[in-house]
Formats: structure tokens, sequence, C-alpha cells
């Protein structure tokens, strides 16, 4: 089937404004009188993945271009300040669809998971890191992977073998990953839930042995790198076929989706720049599977 831009937006606005009519709980607040809004919450977040897909990070010039790319799909579309005030308020429900789309596929079914965490930066200068509303939540941390040290947040991301993220936090750098990774899986146990148990590929950042032995009653297998001191351990040539996996979806994150080019300044702000990309992700991989499309994670019949 071929698919492009329109079919997703179609298919990704239907299922939004399903979800919400469906979920009263998730509708915010609106007084009986008044004047309703021109364009509704599933429009404006469907327009927010949009957004992503397309490359703009800057809000300004995306809502500038959007009346000429997607303005035959919606007609009005907010100005800035409105769009960042309404998208900003919506954090709950992004966070409510990525979960959704997610397990709207077979996907999230694969008993393999990969767990990774990876830089998000927020700022460069020493004024920043004193002055902005983000200090106390960001900090600064070390990125191994590029040997460098960047002041801001850490997301911590659980996917499928197929890029499918199922499970998310931003934390302080400093946070440890093994502490996240657990909480992750307290807060979201269905997603880590399978019928003849887990398997969760790591890399050597979480060598702990107390939480292997609590993953293990979890009825979830550990595979991880071993250390040169360590004995062989289980896993080795499944290790190898998908460990770079978890890599190529932070690459996607990053370059395709302009994960470290958020712009956001305040914590609600980060937040819901994060949550955009990652909902961009999870629609691109959803509608790729509903579509039966060859590569889940592609994302090239979208950005243009």
């Amino acid at each position: 089937m071929h698919v492009d831009l329109d079919t997703l937006a179609t298919a990704l606005y239907v299922k939004i404004d399903d979800e919400l009519k469906a979920s009263p709980q998730l509708n915010r607040y609106r007084p009986t009188v008044g004047i309703d809004p021109k364009i509704t919450d599933a429009e404006l977040i469907t327009v927010a993945v949009l957004q992503v897909l397309l490359g703009h990070h800057h809000e300004t010039r995306w809502l500038r271009r959007a009346r000429k790319d997607i303005g035959h799909l919606f007609p009005y579309l907010p100005k800035q300040p409105g769009y960042n005030k309404r998208l900003r308020a919506l954090t709950t429900q992004l966070a409510h669809l990525i979960a959704l789309l997610a397990a709207d596929t077979d996907l999230w079914h694969h008993p393999i998971r990969l767990a990774d965490s990876t830089p998000v930066q927020c700022g460069t200068s020493r004024t920043t890191t004193q002055n902005s509303d983000l200090a106390g939540w960001a900090g600064y941390g070390y990125c191994a992977s590029h040997s460098r040290r960047f002041w801001g947040l850490r997301l911590h991301l659980v996917t499928t073998v197929h890029g499918l993220p199922v499970a998310f936090a931003l934390t302080n750098p400093k946070a440890d990953e093994r502490d996240v990774l657990v909480d992750l899986i307290c807060l979201q146990p269905a997603m880590f839930h399978h019928p003849d148990g887990l398997i969760l590929v790591v890399d050597k950042g979480y060598r702990d042995r107390r939480t292997e032995d609590w993953l293990n009653e979890a009825t979830i297998e550990v595979i991880r790198p071993a250390y040169r001191t360590d004995p062989p351990r289980p896993g080795k040539t499944l290790l190898r076929a998908v460990r770079q996996n978890i890599e190529s979806v932070n690459d996607t994150l990053k370059d395709q989706l302009n994960l470290e080019r958020h712009g956001g300044r305040t914590p609600a702000g980060v937040a819901i720049r994060v949550l955009q990309r990652l909902l961009a992700l999870t629609a691109a991989i959803w509608h790729n599977w509903h579509t039966g499309q060859p590569i889940m994670r592609s994302l090239t019949a979208y950005d243009h």
C-alpha cells in the first residue's frame, strides 16, 4: 500500500479523535459558556506530530509553512503563542497516546525489549545553567558514547526490537540508569509482561547484581555485554544481533526528529517537545505496521 504524509495525518487524527471522545478523563475542562476553539485537541496534536516529521523545530516558522504544506487538511491554524500554550497543556494526552498507539500493534508483544539512555542537551553557556528555569531538574552529565560533558537531561527509553517506544522517562543526568529502569517496569508492568518471559537487552551501564536479581524475579532475563573479569554470559549472539537497534532509535530521534534542537526553556516546554518526537516516531511505526510496510521505523514517506 502506498503511504504518504496525508494518509498518516488522516489516520492519526481519526485515531486520536476517537480516543479523546471515548476517554472523557483526557479532555480538559472547558466552560459551558464561551467561544468554542477553532481547532480541536485532536487536530492540534496531529499538527504537532506533522511538525516533527517535517523537520521544523521553530514553531513560528512551522506555522507559517504549515498553512502551505497542510492547509488543505487543517484550514485553521493558531498563531504561535496559542499553539504553544495549548500544546504545553496536553502533556498527559500525548503520553497516553504514545502508549495507545504502541498497544494498537502486535509489535509490543515481541518478547525482546531494548533499554538505553541518551543526553537531551538544554544549554551550552554558564549563564543558561545558572538562570534557566530547568535548573534543578537539568544538570551536568557525561555521555560516554561521544566522550563529552553536557548540561541538560537524560532520556531513558525502552523499545521493542522494531524501535517502538514502550516506556520512557526524562531525568537528571546523574540519576542511576538502573533505578530508572526499575521504576519504569513498576509503573508500566503490562508493557514488560510476556507469557513466556521477557528478554531485556542492555549495555554495561546497567550491570548490577541486585537489579538483575530483581528483574529475574519479575520473569525478565537480562542480556548484557560481559566484562573481561566476568564468566561467559548467555545471549552473546542475540546481543550482537539487536544491541545496535536502540542506538539506531536514538539516532532517528536526534538526526531525523531533531531531539537535540527541541528549543524548550521550561520543564513543561522540554517535556512536551520530547513527547512530540516520541509520539511522531510511534505514529510512524504504528502506521507502517497497519499498512504492511517492510521497514517499521522508516520515516522517508512522511518527511517531505
